[in-house]
């Protein structure tokens, strides 16, 4: 059984974080009902946590159907923020040649929490996957709307998903026109050699081996 703990303190969001357009991002971050997953997931899922997203592709193009799997902490709808913040856990499930799943990358950081999207409600806005990477998004604010998102790739050479996109964008709700900010944080420039397991949001730019 996989190891990803959760951060035992709570995470301060900066007021200037990542915007995503897309309407569907925006409606997924709603979710926190437990999803359905197949039988040969279910071991990776620990005690306590329910499964709230799970996407499917060839991750490391070996022809072989692997899933990107997100595991959250349930809440209590009625419990103040401090007492449920509902964590989560991303986790890379790969498929072996025989078939069997194997844990191959885990971060409990890169998806907030369910209770960190302020106003907005839970910030997490999926996960999508496109050939060897996948990106994660999270979305929230009040009047001020912040987003943000973080792409992997699979590395053939290190054997591993390593850090190679981060978006942010924040824009006034009643004016995003004029209001919207935009960054992006890409390698050499922005960070080196990041993997997936190593990536901490609050602390990746000038990090990793160039």
């Amino acid at each position: 059984m996989y190891k990803c703990p959760f951060r035992t303190e709570f995470r301060r969001l900066s007021i200037l974080t990542f915007f995503l357009s897309s309407i569907l991002s925006i409606s997924a971050a709603r979710q926190n009902d437990e999803v359905k997953i197949p039988a040969d997931v279910k071991p990776f899922v620990q005690k306590g946590l329910i499964p709230i997203a799970i996407e499917t592709g060839d991750l490391n193009a070996d022809g072989f159907k692997d899933h990107v799997l997100v595991v959250s902490q349930p809440v209590d709808e009625n419990a103040a923020w401090e007492e449920g913040a509902g964590k989560r856990s991303v986790l890379i499930l790969i498929r072996e040649p025989s078939g069997e799943l194997r844990l191959a990358g885990c971060n409990d950081l890169v998806v907030l929490c369910k209770n960190c999207g302020g106003v907005f409600g839970d910030p997490f806005a999926g996960v999508n996957i496109r050939d060897t990477s996948f990106t994660v998004n999270n979305y929230g604010g009040s009047n001020d709307r912040w987003s943000y998102s973080y792409t992997f790739d699979y590395s053939r050479r290190d054997r591993t998903w390593q850090l190679v996109r981060v978006e942010d964008e924040s824009f006034h709700a009643l004016d995003p026109k004029h209001t919207t900010k935009r960054r992006v944080y890409a390698p050499p420039k922005s960070f080196g050699l990041i993997t997936f397991s190593e990536f901490d949001p609050d602390n990746f730019m000038g990090k990793g081996k160039k």
